[in-house]
């Protein structure tokens, strides 16, 4: 079942297309990459998804329903550009925007000391934003976006400002809040961070939708016959044919070689079992979302 259905949906500016019909469901309970390079067409679907703008064209359903503003308490928006105010400290600033969105004084209150003892960050209630690190900022700024526990929550470039520690710690919580029930949106440029946690994807580029899918589906249409076997001892490639060897390296004693082989699999791996080696692993290997997002971007310019 969905939770968004984006139906022919189009933006125009001036002589400018941001969105040219462009449609894709968002499954319920998933955590969904919206991918695209700068200037695709993402931010513009995010505006209108939070109704700060409307489409020329199209619309988009929200758990069936024409997308209406009684959805807006059902969603959780972390903008790239991030919206704190610097001279309010971290305590008032969270209770500020958890009664906006219709908590009462003692649940924000609860909430809040909640996260921000997950986060490490309990002794930050008196510092002005302005007083934070950029990291530290972005923390509240995620807690801001949850604390109302939507059930929809669009993360736009949330691993900005992060070390890697933190990197972990955000994507924890993201895994956290999808096991919890919630949809999340996700917009990154961080191809690993999308490869480690994304169960689906679309690839927008120039306006247009050019793939959507399971990571590994989307993974799995790429692939180009490449394998990949570690072994010990002494091996003669020359030995085996129909190989095209893309890279050799050894550590430790053990051997590995990534090939493209255009043959049945088995008889590939067959051909090593013959040789005088012992065989550690052997698997096919799946180009990267990063290599995927090149090649489809590339493809589409």
């Amino acid at each position: 079942m969905s939770i968004l259905q984006i139906q022919n949906v189009s933006k125009f500016y001036a002589n400018h297309t941001a969105l040219n019909n462009v449609s894709f469901d968002v499954p319920k309970g998933k955590i969904f990459g919206l991918l695209g390079p700068n200037g695709a067409g993402k931010t513009s679907l995010i505006r209108i998804i939070n109704q700060i703008t409307a489409p020329d064209e199209g619309q988009i359903l929200f758990n069936g329903e024409v997308l209406n503003n009684e959805h807006i308490k059902n969603i959780g928006y972390l903008p790239e550009e991030r919206g704190l105010y610097k001279k309010m400290n971290v305590f008032d600033q969270l209770i500020y925007f958890a009664r906006l969105r219709g908590l009462n004084k003692h649940e924000a209150k609860i909430t809040i000391d909640m996260w921000l003892e997950k986060f490490e960050a309990s002794t930050w209630k008196k510092k002005k934003i302005e007083e934070l690190s950029k990291g530290m900022q972005q923390k509240i700024q995620f807690i801001v976006t949850v604390l109302h526990k939507p059930d929809f929550i669009i993360l736009d470039e949330p691993f900005t400002g992060f070390d890697p520690k933190n990197t972990q710690l955000i994507k924890d919580e993201i895994v956290n809040l999808k096991n919890n029930g919630a949809t999340i949106m996700l917009s990154t440029h961080r191809m690993e961070s999308v490869e480690a946690i994304c169960d689906e994807v679309v690839l927008i580029n120039k306006a247009k939708l050019v793939t959507q899918g399971t990571v590994g589906s989307v993974r799995n249409s790429l692939k180009d016959n490449s394998f990949e076997i570690q072994y010990q001892g002494s091996l003669n490639l020359e030995n085996i044919t129909g190989l095209q060897i893309k890279d050799k390296t050894e550590k430790e004693g053990i051997h590995q070689v990534t090939f493209k082989y255009a043959g049945d699999p088995k008889l590939g791996l067959q051909q090593f079992s013959n040789q005088d080696i012992e065989i550690k692993s052997y698997r096919e290997v799946l180009p990267s979302m990063q290599e995927v997002f090149l090649t489809l971007t590339e493809s589409h310019e």
